[in-house]
């Protein structure tokens, strides 16, 4: 193994720790409310795995998730259909939506499942979606930019 990809993947490791970190904190010892989602684990993965990727950019990080959650939130509120039909419409048409809108981020994929199961209220897309969005784009600006020496974002 090449030290430059090591280097990488220990960075990706420490970024993605800190970043959850801070999220599982404001989730589990504060009274702010929920910052934490499955699929933001997923978003570790491009944010500090690949940052250079058209995927991990912050406009697709914040409207991929804001697009599919908000999706799963009017299937929970104006779908009266069953899970097992809900779900795989809702995850369709977001991922439409997605591409339509040029805001692809495949972890935000996962965001109506989530909200559906869960039946989450528009309260979710502030907290956690808005507000976790907005520290996961901070964290990764700064551990990316600043502390790994990477172009990010891109443009």
């Amino acid at each position: 193994m090449k030290f430059k990809n090591f280097k990488q993947i220990l960075f990706a490791v420490v970024f993605s720790i800190i970043t959850i970190g801070i999220l599982t904190f404001l989730t589990y010892k504060t009274e702010f409310g929920v910052f934490l989602i499955a699929s933001f684990g997923s978003t570790m993965v491009l944010l500090f795995g690949y940052p250079e990727s058209p995927f991990a950019q912050p406009k697709n990080i914040f409207f991929g998730h804001f697009v599919t959650a908000t999706v799963g939130v009017i299937f929970v509120n104006f779908v009266p259909l069953p899970l097992y039909l809900s779900i795989p419409l809702a995850v369709g048409i977001a991922v439409g939506l997605m591409i339509l809108l040029n805001v692809t981020h495949p972890p935000a994929g996962g965001n109506p499942v989530i909200v559906l199961m869960g039946s989450a209220s528009y309260d979710y897309l502030l907290n956690p979606i808005i507000f976790g969005c907005i520290i996961l784009i901070v964290f990764g600006v700064i551990l990316n930019r600043f502390i790994a020496k990477k172009k990010y974002p891109l443009a």
